[in-house]
């Protein structure tokens, strides 16, 4: 005859709760960290980042035509600061280089948001430095978002250092 009784000891109701609840726990905790990840990963608009982007690449691209021109004819040039108005507002406005970015040979396209410049400076030590730079006001408030980045004696670029990313 079957013993309608287990012999397997039963968990207590209390440690069935808790399991439950650790299990609906995890997945709640997981959609917390992702929505508060969201969040700040998302700091500016879509369109703000992409814009940013734009200054992001053609300083660094600026400062490698600088450096390629050095290479090449054996000094750095002084370029800019083009277009001469700053565009404001995000605004893309037209493109025209000065005499010395078409010798270094940078072309960021037609159009551009950010104002493009290069300046070049003596270290304490003697040598030549340069500081490309990308600036704009892309929601026209009249606080100018600066991009730079550094090229030394040597050819070697410091990281984009970006300064009021989001204005």
């Amino acid at each position: 005859m079957d013993n309608p009784v287990s012999d397997k000891p039963r968990m207590a109701t209390w440690k069935k709760v808790a399991l439950g609840g650790a299990v609906l726990a995890v997945p709640c905790l997981l959609a917390v960290a992702g929505g508060a990840f969201y969040l700040v990963s998302r700091r500016q608009p879509v369109q703000d980042q992409a814009l940013t982007n734009e200054a992001r690449v053609n300083v660094l691209r600026l400062c490698g035509d600088v450096q390629s021109y050095r290479d090449e004819h054996g000094v750095f040039l002084v370029a800019g600061p083009v277009p001469q108005e700053m565009p404001r507002g995000g605004e893309a406005v037209p493109f025209e280089p000065d005499e010395n970015l078409k010798k270094i040979g940078f072309d960021p396209g037609e159009r551009v948001r950010y104002q493009y410049q290069v300046v070049v400076q003596e270290t304490p030590l003697g040598e030549a430095e340069v500081t490309c730079y990308a600036r704009g006001d892309l929601d026209g408030d009249g606080q100018v978002s600066v991009f730079s980045v550094l090229l030394d004696a040597n050819g070697m670029t410091s990281p984009v250092k970006a300064e009021r990313e989001e204005e």
